[in-house]
């Protein structure tokens, strides 16, 4: 090979190699100008609204006369309530469930050798969802002294929710924000630069738990229902240039 064109080769190769280094420098120096941060904020907050359910149920040989017994356990249920400062529109009784239910006979070595129906087996819920959350929560307390009327009623234990979480949320979103810049204007100034403009902005999942439970945050966003006090959650992860 002439000696010109070695030359030109080793020339070129040289300018690819220093093209290289130069855009590597370029884009490490450019990673070092980020700043990536993670802002958090919590907020305290009660429960403004309650659902509770119960359910009671009668049994009897005869449809006619379970539905009918039944039948007057609402009426009795709807009067209690009534009675406890519960609104007829905050009360809703659902269709009654029918079940047939039947005994099983066994041998004397435990094996079934047939069935016998032994009744039919009504059973109705009643849903009551108000904004006077003290009162119902009281009530779903003091329910079972319906059993004292002959009623056999189940009290379940009531759910509570928040009609505002667009409002907590918002809120939330506001102050991790706000957390997170802090953080970032930290760590600028104490590296000896200053916080550039924002390059990226991700939320992260907000998490309702329970006011100081010991619940754990799910991937897809905890949303709890059973305590009345919560706690509000949201993370939110900033990219800022730094100068």
């Amino acid at each position: 090979m002439k000696p010109t064109a070695t030359a030109f080769i080793i020339g070129v190769s040289a300018i690819i190699a220093f093209f290289i280094i130069g855009q590597a420098y370029k884009y490490r120096s450019k990673t070092m100008e980020t700043i990536v941060v993670t802002g958090l904020a919590e907020k305290d907050f009660n429960s403004d609204l309650i659902v509770w359910n119960g359910s009671y149920s009668r049994k009897s040989l005869d449809l006619k006369s379970a539905y009918a017994s039944l039948k007057t356990d609402e009426d009795d249920i709807r009067n209690y309530l009534a009675k406890k400062g519960v609104a007829a529109n905050e009360m809703v009784f659902s269709s009654v469930i029918i079940n047939k239910e039947f005994s099983q006979h066994l041998d004397g070595d435990g094996r079934n050798i047939g069935q016998e129906f032994s009744g039919y087996n009504l059973t109705q819920t009643v849903k009551v969802e108000s904004a006077n959350v003290d009162k119902i929560d009281k009530i779903s307390r003091e329910a079972t002294e319906l059993i004292q009327t002959g009623i056999e009623f189940n009290s379940s234990a009531p759910f509570f929710y928040n009609t505002k979480l667009n409002e907590v949320k918002m809120e939330l979103l506001g102050k991790a924000s706000a957390d997170a810049k802090k953080r970032a204007e930290t760590i600028a100034e104490n590296a000896g630069s200053s916080l550039g403009k924002l390059k990226k902005a991700t939320m992260g999942v907000f998490q309702i738990t329970g006011k100081n439970s010991n619940e754990d945050y799910s991937y897809g966003g905890a949303f709890n229902t059973s305590n009345r006090n919560k706690t509000g959650s949201i993370t939110i992860k900033m990219e800022f240039e730094a100068n």
